[in-house]
């Protein structure tokens, strides 16, 4: 999160990218609380799906601390490997945002 808040405050990236890493970080780390919540209650859960796509559109910096601060969803193997798979291609698309095309992209997206 500390290297899109720098990159936003340099000017390299739009604030409503930095606004968008913000609110999904928020929902998921919320999401992962109700799910570890019904989880301990033997409540219906939260689909892994919904999860790993809140982390695969920017919420990955909070589906991490909720994992580290919530001890959820740490230790089963193939979450993991999903959860990981998400922080790549996010981080991946970040970067291509950053190229000449992926600005061009981007501004095209969030001008009128």
């Amino acid at each position: 999160m500390a290297c899109i808040t720098a990159l936003t405050l340099g000017g390299r990236l739009p604030m409503p990218v930095l606004y968008l890493y913000l609110a999904a970080s928020l929902a998921v780390f919320i999401t992962y609380a109700k799910d570890k919540s019904a989880a301990q209650n033997n409540e219906w859960r939260i689909p892994e799906s919904t999860l790993q796509l809140l982390s695969l559109i920017g919420g990955w910096p909070g589906a991490l601390i909720a994992q580290r601060r919530l001890r959820h969803k740490t230790s089963k193997a193939s979450f993991q490997l999903v959860f990981w798979a998400t922080v790549i291609l996010n981080s991946s698309a970040l970067v291509w945002l950053l190229t000449p095309s992926g600005t061009r992209l981007l501004r095209s997206i969030l001008q009128p």
